[in-house]
C-alpha cells in the first residue's frame, strides 16, 4: 500500500471513530415502576485525548427554596463550577462532609449566592444544620458523557463510537451498576436496567393547609 494511501485510510478510520453514537437507559424497579434521578455516565475505555471539558455556559444551580434543595440530584463533570443560591426567605446552613468536596456555608441568608468548583469524581451529599429534612446529591463524573434519567425513568447520551464503561447511579441504590459497552455509529444502543433500591428514607412534606409543614 502507497504512504499516502495508507494514511488517507488512517485518517478514515479515525474520522469513523469520532462519529457520534447514541445510548438510550432505561431505569426500572422490579415492579415496572420508572426510576427518576437516575445517573448514567460512559467513561471511555479507548485512549481519548484529552477529554472534553466542561460545557461552557451558565453554571449548575442548586437551589435552596420552600426549605428544600432543588433539584435532589444534579450531575456534573468534574471541573464545573456550581452555584448555590439561597432563594428561600429564611436562613440556611450548607454543608457536605463528603470525601469528595467538603465544604460549609453557615448562617446562609436569603439572598446571598455562592459557588464552588467541583473538581474530585465522586458523590457529594448535601444536607443544612438548621433545616435537618433538607437533603440532596451532587454527583461528579470524570467524564462529559452522562445525563440523568428523566420522570419515565430514560436518559439518553450521545458520545464517539469505542468502548465504554457504563455505570448507573442512584441514591438508593446499595452500590452503582457497572458494564463495558461498545458503541457504533448508526447502531443506537438500548440498555434497560432493573433497580434494586433501598427505602426511602426522606422527610416529606405535609399536605398545604391546617397542618401543613415537614413530618
Amino acid at each position: 500500500m502507497k504512504p499516502l494511501t495508507a494514511l488517507l485510510l488512517l485518517a478514515c478510520t479515525l474520522a469513523a471513530g469520532a462519529r457520534a453514537a447514541e445510548l438510550t437507559v432505561t431505569a426500572k424497579t422490579g415492579k415496572g415502576e420508572a426510576v427518576p434521578d437516575a445517573v448514567v455516565s460512559l467513561v471511555p475505555l479507548d485512549d481519548i485525548q484529552p477529554l472534553p471539558a466542561p460545557a461552557a455556559g451558565p453554571a449548575q444551580e442548586i437551589v435552596q427554596q420552600n426549605q428544600e434543595f432543588s433539584p435532589f440530584v444534579t450531575v456534573v463533570q468534574a471541573g464545573a463550577t456550581v452555584r448555590f443560591p439561597n432563594r428561600d426567605t429564611v436562613q440556611h446552613h450548607v454543608y457536605s462532609l463528603s470525601k469528595a468536596k467538603k465544604f460549609e456555608l453557615p448562617l446562609y441568608n436569603p439572598g446571598a449566592e455562592e459557588s464552588f468548583v467541583f473538581d474530585v469524581p465522586g458523590v457529594v451529599t448535601l444536607g443544612c444544620n438548621i433545616h435537618d429534612w433538607m437533603l440532596a446529591y451532587l454527583v461528579v463524573v470524570p467524564t462529559p458523557w452522562f445525563a440523568k434519567c428523566d420522570a419515565a425513568g430514560a436518559a439518553r447520551v450521545t458520545a464517539p463510537a469505542g468502548r465504554y464503561r457504563l455505570t448507573v447511579w442512584h441514591p438508593r441504590l446499595a452500590a452503582p451498576l457497572a458494564e463495558e459497552i461498545t458503541l457504533a455509529h448508526g447502531a443506537p444502543l438500548r440498555r434497560e436496567f432493573v433497580l434494586t433500591l433501598k427505602p426511602d428514607r426522606r422527610i416529606r412534606r405535609g399536605p398545604e393547609g391546617k397542618n401543613s409543614g415537614y413530618r
